[in-house]
């Protein structure tokens, strides 16, 4: 589904991601672990479409986002790529319904469709009663099963994951991370997941090293 190859980049001198090759299937969980500053996270939003590489290219079932033009490249990555954050990146003016539901209107969705699908996804994660609340009002593990809602209105081909678990206590990390799971097991949603819990990135189906820009090793699960 998604291929990766050759990518590099470098900001000013520092060559961040030295020639990356990676592959992801349909309904995979990947994670992708290593030191900071070990170029994860460029990785990742290159990806995401939200940078460009130096050189080499991102396929999407066929298709190189990269290099469409940016209002096409825009409508692309709403309708294909769902973001988790570390902190939730939640509009506060606005409520967990109505967070969930923007990017279904952006989309071009009417505005009973989009809401009817935020009201879906919402009781799929156990949120209902939350709906009407505003992000300063939902517990810190509230507001990141909203950002996953959010990530997964427009039913994307992937979400990509950037320490989605960092800001959570115990309990959460844990409720969130079996969430993960679940949404594969009942959507065939596909994961890559920045991360540095290592129980996380050891339940994975595979666990992508990095160190100093480069694939340092590859571990399965199976």
């Amino acid at each position: 589904m998604i291929q990766v190859r050759d990518i590099s980049k470098s900001f000013d001198k520092l060559q961040v991601l030295k020639g990356i090759d990676l592959s992801v299937t349909p309904g995979e969980i990947v994670s992708i672990v290593g030191p900071s500053g070990a170029g994860k996270t460029t990785l990742l939003q290159i990806i995401g479409t939200l940078d460009k590489p130096d050189s080499g290219t991102v396929d999407f079932d066929g298709q190189q986002p990269l290099l469409m033009p940016s209002r096409k490249l825009a409508a692309f990555r709403n309708a294909n790529i769902g973001f988790v954050f570390q902190f939730h990146r939640l509009l506060p003016e606005f409520s967990l319904e109505e967070n969930v539901a923007l990017p279904a209107l952006i989309g071009g969705d009417d505005r009973r469709t989009a809401f009817d699908k935020a009201r879906k996804l919402i009781g799929y994660l156990g949120l209902t009663s939350r709906a009407d609340h505003r992000p300063a009002e939902l517990s810190g593990g509230e507001r990141q099963r909203a950002a996953v809602a959010r990530a997964l209105v427009m039913n994307p081909k992937v979400i990509l994951a950037d320490e989605p678990s960092g800001s959570l206590d115990s309990r959460n990390k844990a409720e969130l991370h079996r969430l993960f799971f679940d949404l594969r097991r009942d959507l065939n949603q596909t994961f890559i997941i920045v991360t540095h819990d290592e129980n996380l990135a050891a339940d994975t189906d595979r666990c992508i090293k990095m160190e100093d820009g480069a694939i340092t090793g590859i571990s399965t699960k199976y």
